[in-house]
This record gives C-alpha cells, sequence and structure tokens, in this order.
C-alpha cells in the first residue's frame, strides 16, 4: 500500500502508522534473546539494529524499540537544523530491492533529538549518528562533530561518527589523511573530557563500502593508534546506474560490495575489535553472512522497508 506514495511521503507514513499502533498498545512479541551480546560495555539482548537514516530525528524511539530490535542508530544529527538537498532525493528501484537516496543529512538539529532521546521510555541501546552541517567548510568540519558529540555524549550508549555519507558533497573527503587524523584525535580527546563526568561512551566510525584496501589499511592504523572504539562497515554506495546520477544505493545491490569490504576490515582490525555490519542485509540468511565474515552486531535499514516487521521477526527468531 505504502508504494503506493511517493517515497518520502511513504516513508513518513509507514513511521506514522507504527507510532499510532504502539500508541494504542500494539507489540511485536520478543521470542528469543539467544544472542544476547556485551559490546564496549553495552548489552545488547539480540544483535540485529536498525541503521541511522530511519528515524533522524528521535521521533520514533519507542515504537521502533518494540519491534524488537537489539539496539537502534538514530540521525544523521547536525548542529543546525537543515533541509537536505532538493526533492526528488528518494527513490525506490523495486526491481532490484533497492533505494537510491541522497536526502544529505536532513534533520531538525541536535538540541531537538536531544530533547526527545531524554523524553524516550524504552530502555534499547541507542546508538546516535552525527555530522556536519552541508555549509560547514571541511577546515572547520570537526567543530561540528564536537559540538554534537557533546550535546548528545549523556544520552548516548554509542556515538556513530558518519564521515561516509556520498550525500553532502565533500564529506567524504574527510577520509583524507589531511583531514582525517586531525578529526580524529580532537573527537578522542573530547571523549576522554566528556567521560570523566559522565559514563564511558564509545566512538563507532561509520566507513565507505567504495573505499579501496590500501586507503582501508591507512585508516584502520590511525583508528587503531588513536583508539577510536569500533567501526561500523558500511554506508551506502556512490557507485550505481540509476537515473538521478547522485546520491547513495542501499539494499540488495549493497550486499556483495558491503561483505567483502567487512572480510577485508576485519582481517585488518584482528578478532576482537568490534564491528556492526551494514547494508545489503534482506533476509535471515544475509543477517549469518555478515556474522560469519566478521561482524559483531548486524544493522538493517532497507530490508526493513521492503519486507516490514517480519524481517526483524525472522531475523532475530531464526535458527
Amino acid at each position: 500500500m505504502m508504494r503506493l506514495f511517493p517515497e518520502e511521503i511513504a516513508h513518513d507514513l509507514g513511521l506514522w502508522s507504527l507510532k499510532l499502533l504502539h500508541l494504542v498498545g500494539f507489540k511485536i512479541p520478543k521470542k528469543s534473546i539467544r544472542n544476547k551480546i556485551s559490546l564496549k560495555g553495552i548489552t545488547f539482548f539480540n544483535k540485529l539494529g536498525l541503521a541511522a537514516g530511519l528515524d533522524k530525528n528521535g521521533d520514533y524511539i519507542d515504537p521502533l524499540a518494540s519491534l524488537g530490535f537489539g539496539f537502534l542508530e538514530i540521525g544523521t544529527v547536525t548542529p543546525r537544523p537543515q533541509k537536505g538537498n532538493p526533492k526528488p532525493r528518494l527513490f525506490r528501484v523495486s526491481s532490484q530491492e533497492a533505494l537510491v537516496n541522497s536526502l544529505g543529512f536532513n534533520n531538525k538539529g541536535v538540541d531537538y533529538l536531544v530533547e526527545n532521546v531524554s523524553k524516550r521510555k524504552s530502555s534499547i541501546p541507542l546508538g546516535i549518528s552525527i555530522g556536519k552541517n552541508s555549509d560547514t567548510p571541511l577546515e572547520k568540519a570537526k567543530d561540528d562533530y564536537l559540538i554534537c558529540l557533546e550535546k548528545v555524549f549523556p544520552y548516548a550508549d554509542y556515538i556513530a561518527i558518519n564521515i561516509s555519507s556520498p550525500n553532502t558533497e565533500g564529506l567524504r573527503d574527510l577520509f583524507n589523511k589531511e583531514y582525517f587524523s586531525d578529526l580524529i584525535s580532537s573527537l578522542k580527546l573530547k571523549q576522554i573530557e566528556l567521560s570523566k563526568d559522565s559514563k564511558y561512551v564509545p566512538l563507532f566510525l561509520k566507513i565507505s563500502p567504495n573505499i579501496d584496501s590500501s586507503h582501508l589499511k591507512l585508516l584502520v592504523e590511525i583508528i587503531l593508534e588513536k583508539n577510536i572504539d569500533g567501526i561500523i562497515c558500511t554506508n551506502t554506495s556512490n557507485v550505481h546506474d540509476h537515473f538521478s546520477g547522485k546520491g547513495g544505493i542501499s539494499g540488495k545491490p549493497l550486499l556483495e560490495l558491503s561483505s567483502a569490504v567487512l572480510v577485508t576490515l576485519r582481517s585488518l582490525v584482528g578478532k576482537n575489535f568490534p564491528i556492526i555490519a551494514s547494508g545489503g542485509v534482506m533476509s535471515a540468511s544475509d543477517f549469518q553472512r555478515k556474522l560469519d565474515c566478521g561482524a559483531d552486531l548486524v544493522q538493517i535499514y532497507t530490508g526493513l522497508i521492503y519486507r516490514g516487521p517480519s524481517l526483524v521477526d525472522e531475523i532475530i527468531n531464526s535458527d
């Protein structure tokens, strides 16, 4: 039914419908906690999470938690509200079970998100993804990340550093050595400072699937040197032939690429470094494949759009 509406309208209607069902008491039974895992001091009752991007502002935390996820990641949020890129900017590619989006960090700003998070009732582990405003130049990007880090720190179980979205012009340039080391060092210092008066909140860096092995190796060396806590592997891919000619593709076409990066990443960081896998998980077998490739936790997004809440039930209760 939702596919009869334009993509962004369908997105909003779906979330509003879920919120309404939650308000009247609808819940999906949580049948299984057999995949319970503790990672970086956080207890997850199963290994399945929701990727950032679906709930950008923390408006739907409790309804989404009721679906049975082991954790949620909300955002990406920026210091100031921004509208994102011009519409249309979200497209279904049903023949491939994919989405192409060039949303561009559309969100209501970090203060709005923090207010929502402070009111949530569920205790589900919560990751908050942070980014920079589109009009912030790269040489000042770290200031945006530091603002967001400080504001979300008391409310997050982990914080995702998103410098890998293809939808903010120049953002992936932050992976270049001239910016990357300084950004990571600054965020790590702020994390240590904030932890003195609060709990320790791990930092996870979200990487691109379009990174080559040599560049990935260089980034991993810096990540390990600076004691970043984990990696999210991966964001969407900007390699596609969609007629829009922009944005990132997610869903089924991303599975092979993101899984290949995951295997390489695991070989570089060793067996004990935390990795959250994302990209192309459309079934329980895809979920298991991510675990087999070296993931500790797995996220879905596009799979939820195409399969609905039944995919969550299928994954967390599969044999």
